[in-house]
C-alpha cells in the first residue's frame, strides 16, 4: 500500500522523500514497481476508473457510500471501505460548501395549529405526512423565496414555487402543485412552522377544503420541521452555493432542474437504502396507489 502511494506521487514529489517518510526502502520500492501491477492493483484500476464515472454522473457530489451503492447496483462487488479508500487516494470528495438562514416570520396575530408530528418525521405510506417550508435564495435582480412541500414517506418534493414575494401565495402555489402531483390521502398532516403565510386564512381554508391537519412547530424551534430544513441544507450545499445566479429566470431554471432532473429521480438518499425518492416509491407497495391518484 505505501509503494502504491508512492507510485501514485512520484511526479509531484521526490521518491527518496516519500520513501523516508514511509519508512520504506527506495530499492524496495523500484523492485516493486519493475514488477509491474498486481492483480489487486489492476483490479483497483479498474475500479477506480467505474467510481470517476459515478462521481462525475452524480455532478461530483456522491461520497463513497453514494458511490458504493451505484457500483453494486450495476453488479460490481466491492465494499465501502475499498471505495473510501480509492477515492481518498485519488483526491476525489464530495462537493459541498456550508452556511444556513432562517427565514420564518412568526410575528403575527394568526393562531398556530398543534404539534401532531412532535419530530417524529415517519409515515407507512405516501400522502400521509407533507412537510413544508420557506427558503431565499439571491440572484443579482432580486432574493428569490422557494416553498417546498415533501412527502416524508420517500423524501419525494411534490410541490414547490419560487417567487420575488415572501407572502400567502407562495406557499399556496406550492401547496397546489403537490395536491396535483403527489397522492393526499384522508386526514394527512401537512407539518410547517408558524410563520404567517401557513397561518393565513386563505391556506387554512385550501387545507381543509382538502381535508388535510394543519400542524405547526413551536415557535422558534428548528428541529421541530428538520426533515425540510435538511433539504434546504442539501440544496444550497450541493447547488445554491456554487452558483452565481444573474437573473430570477437563470435561478429558477436551476433549481427546477436539481428538484425535478436530480434530487426526485437520480440522488441517493441515505435514509431510503440509496435510492433516489422515485425508485424508492417505484418499489414500493404504493406505486399502483400513487398512480391511481
Amino acid at each position: 500500500m505505501k509503494y502504491e502511494f508512492i507510485n501514485q506521487h512520484r511526479f509531484a514529489f521526490l521518491v527518496e522523500k516519500m520513501c523516508r517518510a514511509l519508512k520504506v526502502s527506495r530499492s524496495g520500492y523500484y523492485a516493486w514497481a519493475d514488477r509491474g501491477p498486481s492483480r489487486r492493483e489492476q483490479a483497483n484500476q479498474q475500479l477506480l476508473v467505474k467510481i470517476k464515472r459515478s462521481y462525475d454522473e452524480s455532478r461530483r457530489l456522491y461520497g463513497s457510500p453514494r458511490v458504493t451503492a451505484d457500483l453494486r447496483e450495476s453488479g460490481e462487488t466491492c465494499n465501502q471501505k475499498r471505495v473510501a479508500r480509492l477515492m481518498r487516494l485519488n483526491g476525489i470528495a464530495a462537493k459541498t460548501k456550508r452556511k444556513f438562514k432562517i427565514t420564518t416570520n412568526s410575528r403575527h396575530d394568526q393562531p398556530a395549529a398543534p404539534n401532531l408530528v412532535n419530530q417524529e418525521f415517519t409515515a407507512k405510506r405516501p400522502g400521509r405526512l407533507w412537510t413544508s417550508d420557506i427558503t431565499y435564495l439571491w440572484t443579482k435582480a432580486s432574493w428569490l423565496y422557494l416553498s417546498v412541500v415533501l412527502d416524508v414517506y420517500n423524501r419525494q418534493i411534490v410541490g414547490w414555487a419560487m417567487s420575488e414575494r415572501l407572502n400567502r401565495q407562495l406557499v399556496i402555489s406550492s401547496l397546489n402543485q403537490a395536491l396535483t402531483q403527489g397522492c393526499p390521502t384522508k386526514n394527512m398532516i401537512f407539518h410547517s412552522d408558524q410563520g404567517s403565510q401557513y397561518t393565513s386564512d386563505e391556506f387554512r381554508e385550501l387545507l381543509n377544503n382538502y381535508g388535510i391537519l394543519a400542524s405547526n412547530s413551536g415557535k422558534g424551534n428548528c428541529y421541530d420541521n428538520a426533515i425540510t430544513e435538511t433539504f434546504f441544507h442539501t440544496l444550497k450545499t450541493e447547488l445554491i452555493y456554487f452558483e452565481n445566479y444573474q437573473t430570477r429566470e437563470e435561478a429558477r431554471l436551476s433549481v427546477f432542474e436539481y428538484i425535478e432532473v436530480f434530487y426526485n429521480r437520480q440522488r441517493r438518499h441515505s435514509a431510503l437504502d440509496y435510492k433516489s425518492p422515485v425508485d424508492f416509491l417505484n418499489e414500493s407497495n404504493y406505486t399502483n396507489f400513487v398512480s391511481k391518484k
